[in-house]
């Protein structure tokens, strides 16, 4: 019943008829309700992904692989030989040649050696968690009572992935730049094409790598969210997602799937190296945030309309 409805007019007057309350989402300041609650679901759903040990340990493997690749770097160089065994630029991970001469490098390195697997790994747990540590944990009725509903959560779930995302990129990025700056000189910088760039121009670049590499993943933090909404078992989750990027990762190395590779979202992953050209080679990156957006958009769906049916009974 409606507040208008519970206003009666006195006997033997005849009054205007009852209008009905207009509803909450007409009302003049329902839209910043709604928005204010979405971002503090949103700002809780960050606390407490952030304040969880597993959360803090990922972030602590990410930033010690550049603290250990710096660390062998030095070692190897120390007697004066040419880091990635003297054999030629191909040794070793991309750039890892040309730590020594500028420790910005190692930045570069750190992101081509934790791309493969740690980064996306550390993904793959916290998206397969996100619905499924709720269900085991019996807190996800708790977090659908309204007004959040099963969309907003899904899509705050989404968000507090992708901020995972972006933390730990940086962390890896920030960690190889400060081993980089302790170990080894800082300054001017070769481009892969052989020309010279600034050092503020350098670290301009490293930061757009590492954004472009935050935005590589966002096709596994929608596969794991997908697979987070098939079962209430958090480490099934965490488990398959990471199977799956082990198994595509795979797929994508034999020659008979050829065909296939340019659709597998690890792909283009290392296309972030073309930033490091003069000028720099767009194709592949283009192709490689496309194909992300594609995965985000396939599996966010999938796992829309899987969360909004499912009967939720923990």
């Amino acid at each position: 019943m409606s507040r208008a409805e519970t206003v009666r007019e006195p006997e033997g007057t005849a009054g205007p008829e009852p209008r009905e309350a207009p509803d909450e989402p007409n009302r003049p300041g329902a839209r910043t309700v709604r928005a204010l609650g979405a971002f503090g679901l949103f700002r809780s759903e960050l606390l407490t992904t952030f304040r969880r040990w597993r959360t803090l340990a990922l972030l602590g493997v990410l930033a010690a692989v550049p603290v250990l690749v710096g660390l062998a770097v030095k070692i190897e160089t120390g007697d004066g030989s040419a880091a990635g065994g003297g054999g030629g630029g191909g040794a070793g991970p991309a750039f890892i040649s040309q730590i020594t001469n500028n420790g910005l490098f190692l930045v570069f390195t750190a992101l081509a050696a934790t791309l493969p697997f740690f980064l996306p790994m550390a993904i793959g747990v916290v998206a397969g968690d996100s619905i499924a540590g709720e269900a085991n944990a019996g807190t996800l009725r708790y977090l659908l009572v309204a007004p959040a509903g099963r969309t907003r959560l899904l899509l705050t779930k989404y968000a507090t992935v992708i901020a995972f995302c972006l933390a730990a990129t940086l962390v890896v990025a920030l960690s190889a730049l400060a081993v980089g700056a302790l170990l080894f000189p800082l300054g001017d910088l070769t481009t892969i094409s052989g020309t010279r760039i600034g050092f503020a121009e350098g670290l301009g670049r490293a930061l757009l790598i590492a954004l472009v590499v935050a935005a590589s993943l966002l096709g596994v933090a929608a596969l794991g969210l997908f697979v987070s909404t098939l079962t209430s078992s958090g480490i099934a989750a965490m488990a398959t997602t990471v199977g799956l990027l082990i198994t595509v990762q795979i797929l994508d190395q034999i020659p008979q799937l050829d065909a296939l590779h340019p659709y597998f979202f690890s792909h283009y992953w290392l296309s972030f190296a073309d930033l490091m050209r003069e000028p720099v080679y767009w194709d592949d990156l283009t192709k490689n945030l496309g194909l992300q957006a594609l995965y985000a958009a396939v599996f966010g769906s999938a796992a829309w309309a899987r969360f909004t049916t499912k009967d939720i009974t923990a």
